[in-house]
């Protein structure tokens, strides 16, 4: 398996975070990172810089609106407000019709989904390189590696085309199994974080090339909320082609594991050329974000169930917070996937 993580994914390092009406430092701090490759180091597997992918990969999966957006908000931030602190959305379009405005607050909440995205001087640097993070570890598999794994962060399954919001502003996964396309007929994605995957349900919502699968929290109760129900089923094209299945927050390893059994069966069915695997650890019992109570265990046994996936897979880490538990979480689920793949 090969590895890819780049040093320069740490500049994103966000300050602004409001919960239940307080403002507190990020959970997604660039430590998260320094935990999962002090993780992977029993592994043996050296960790490689991922390779400049230009702006191919991100195209295909973001509007050139957007992408223009996150590339100068930062320094049209601060020519606007005289100062340099890093840039917080404070107002969003809700009613339809809008107009998309100059001002840099109006475009900044035109392409928000939440509060949860601050941009910062180094950012747009940083959400590059875990782009081609992501990209590195799927043309890994394309280049005839049986699996590829991306630390990847800022995270990115909660980005849309044209949106930021919880904590991702490229869609990663997205981008991993774009790329993945240009060899594949059919790619599928599982997605095991504990939040849904809103975002890239939203990119892949009206085609049937690509398979999106998402185990996560009951977003009736939990975020992201307004996406990731059962009856999310795809439009267009797409229909049939997105499967939701939420569980009960603070769901243990049973019913994760009961859950992804039925994910795999379906995928099975679809007969992807490649699957990616969005790998958020945060269903852990001990995770602060509180999804989800799977232990070490039952890591380690959804890694040895997604290990018998037949096909190549790329996998791309999304969430998963600072805790005591966070490096021995991937460490347990690269231990059940390595020791059964095949």
């Amino acid at each position: 398996m090969k590895i890819f993580y780049s040093e320069e994914q740490a500049g994103h390092r966000p300050e602004f975070f409001l919960v239940n009406g307080k403002v507190v430092p990020s959970p997604d701090s660039p430590e998260r990172a320094n935990r999962l490759l002090q993780a992977l180091i029993p592994t043996g597997i050296p960790v490689a810089e991922p390779r400049s992918h230009g702006h191919g990969p991100r195209v295909a999966v973001h509007s050139p609106q957007y992408l223009d957006f996150l590339e100068h908000a930062y320094d049209d931030w601060c020519a606007a407000t005289g100062g340099d602190t890093e840039m917080v959305v404070s107002s969003r379009p809700v009613e339809h019709p809008a107009t998309y405005p100059r001002h840099i607050m109006g475009r900044a909440g035109w392409h928000a989904s939440d509060l949860a995205c601050p941009i910062g001087r180094d950012t747009w640097s940083a959400v590059c390189a875990s782009s081609d993070t992501a990209a590195s570890a799927a043309q890994a598999v394309l280049d005839g590696e049986r699996q590829a794994y991306a630390l990847c962060r800022p995270p990115g399954h909660h980005a849309y085309a044209n949106r930021m919001g919880g904590f991702c502003f490229l869609n990663n996964t997205a981008i991993a199994a774009q790329h993945l396309r240009s060899r594949y007929d059919r790619v599928a994605i599982l997605d095991i974080d504990v939040h849904h995957g809103n975002g890239t349900q939203g990119v892949f919502y009206q085609r049937r090339d690509v398979f999106t699968v998402s185990i996560h929290a009951d977003p009736a109760e939990y975020y992201p909320f307004f996406w990731g129900y059962s009856h999310e089923l795809g439009e267009g094209e797409g229909i049939g082609y997105n499967l939701n299945l939420p569980v009960p927050v603070r769901s243990g390893d049973e019913i994760w594991l009961a859950v992804l059994d039925n994910a795999l069966a379906v995928i099975e069915l679809f007969e992807p050329g490649a699957v990616v695997l969005a790998l958020g650890l945060d269903a852990g019992i001990n995770d602060p974000l509180k999804g989800g109570a799977v232990t070490f265990e039952g890591f380690q046994k959804m890694g040895d169930e997604i290990a018998k996936i037949p096909c190549p897979v790329a996998i791309i880490q999304e969430g998963g917070y600072l805790c005591d538990d966070l490096d021995r979480n991937l460490m347990s689920f690269l231990s059940g996937f390595l020791s059964n793949r095949r």
